[in-house]
């Protein structure tokens, strides 16, 4: 029993002593809005480059629009987020007086929307156009159809890809603390150098994603289990 000993101990100093699991929580916290930030802002920006994409096709004027589109999503896609991160912080806002927070939520936000950008278009084009026709021979604005017709349709099709893209983003702002920023991540650190034991941190703040990607998985499935009912009734 000495190895359970051992663990135990070693739980102890990282977690009781001088109170450090309040290290734990607070990087938690800082991690946690982050993501949420990064999510919503990536949301808006997926969102409205998937829109523009589908509409330049059929639209001359969008046409510049469109070709933006594609190079932004081409950038981001094409560069580690890592380097995004860095770039942001040490030399767009090197001079500005934003908290890093904000800094590594933009930052993860522009580079969460270009893949959801390409996961709503998908999901947009993946619903047949004879329902957009029908919309418009009913007198409906092209943004009204998007809206009240197209759109609710999309979402049940890339909710999946859409969660895991979330998922995902919540394990890459695991990097942010390079910049500063006090992440969940960054505690381990602070707690391995007062007890002089980096395994048990890292894998403390290991589970603790873990159990976050599998609450968030798990509330996925019953969210489309609950969608698919909807669409049966």
């Amino acid at each position: 029993m000495e190895w359970f000993q051992d663990v135990c101990d070693a739980l102890y100093k990282s977690l009781i002593v001088k109170d450090r699991y309040l290290f734990i929580l607070e990087g938690l916290k800082n991690s946690l809005i982050l993501a949420f930030l990064a999510v919503i802002i990536g949301i808006a920006i997926g969102t409205l480059v998937a829109i523009i994409k589908v509409t330049a096709v059929n639209n001359k004027k969008l046409k510049p629009l469109g070709f933006l589109c594609n190079v932004y999503i081409g950038i981001i896609r094409g560069t580690p987020v890592y380097v995004q991160l860095l770039i942001m912080y040490f030399c767009i806002f090197a001079s500005a007086r934003i908290d890093a927070m904000y800094v590594g939520a933009l930052t993860f936000g522009i580079n969460s929307g270009a893949y959801v950008a390409e996961i709503i278009r998908a999901g947009i084009m993946s619903i047949d156009k004879g329902q957009m026709e029908a919309g418009r021979s009913l007198g409906l604005s092209y943004p009204t159809v998007m809206k009240s017709i197209i759109m609710p349709q999309a979402v049940k099709n890339i909710l999946p890809a859409l969660g895991n893209e979330f998922i995902v983003l919540i394990k890459e702002t695991a990097i942010v603390g390079t910049v500063t920023v006090y992440d969940l991540t960054k505690t381990a650190e602070r707690i391995s150098s007062a007890t002089y034991d980096m395994l048990t941190p890292l894998l403390i703040v290991a589970a603790i994603y873990l159990v976050l990607v599998l609450g968030l998985t798990k509330l996925l499935n019953i969210f489309e289990r609950r969608l698919a009912r909807s669409d049966r009734g």
